[in-house]
Parts: C-alpha cells; structure tokens; sequence
C-alpha cells in the first residue's frame, strides 16, 4: 500500500555551508556523524547528503530535506542531540555557518518520486 507523503508545499530543504578551520575536520565529522544517525529517526525527516568540497577539505555543505519547515524550527533544531554539536561548533569554524532555506520543486530520485506526485 502507498503511503502518502507530505504535500510538496510542506517541504523544505536547507543548505548549511560549514567552513572549519584547518585540522578540525575530523573533529567535526565525529560531532556531526551521531546527530546525522538520530535525525534519520525522526518522522519528518526525508534525507540528509553531507559533501565535502573537492579542492577545499575544510568546507562542508550538508543538504537537508524535512517534511515540514515548522516541526524542524519548533521541534527538531530543539532536540538533546543537538546539543553537543551546537556546543562545539563555533570552535571548529571559521567563519559562522550559513543556513538557506529552499522549497523543493522537483526531485529526480526514486526514493523522492512520491513527494512531488
């Protein structure tokens, strides 16, 4: 059985831009890497791709989609496990972060297809 997924216009995807200052990549990929896994459990969650840049190996960009922009301010970007990244972070940068909000229009994954039907 299909399992509707959220209307399209509930959808939001944010692009975090993550520059760290030099030998802290590691540090950040250990702080980042369990708050990625518990955000998979989360029921408004549809993915995350974390990428790193090909010429500079201290910028990051995570892309993020969720099923709705309210539950990630209001519930999501709140949770316990969040707390030790948020913590650290502003000493492993160097510059702060920058988040953009989106809204998706179109996908052309599978895993995708159902959201934008």
């Amino acid at each position: 059985m299909h399992k509707p997924g959220p209307a399209p216009n509930d959808l939001v995807a944010v692009i975090v831009s993550i520059h760290v200052k030099p030998g802290c990549e590691a540090e950040f990929q250990a702080l980042l890497t369990p708050l990625l896994d518990a955000m998979r459990d989360e029921s408004t969650f549809i993915n995350a791709v974390l990428h790193r840049d090909a010429e500079d190996p201290t910028r990051f960009m995570l892309y993020e989609t969720w099923a709705s922009r309210e539950d990630l301010v209001e519930v999501q970007l709140k949770r316990a496990y969040r707390r030790a990244y948020e913590a650290r972070l502003p000493e492993l940068v160097r510059e702060p972060r920058q988040a953009h909000v989106f809204q998706p229009m179109r996908g052309d994954f599978n895993f995708l297809a159902a959201a934008y039907r």
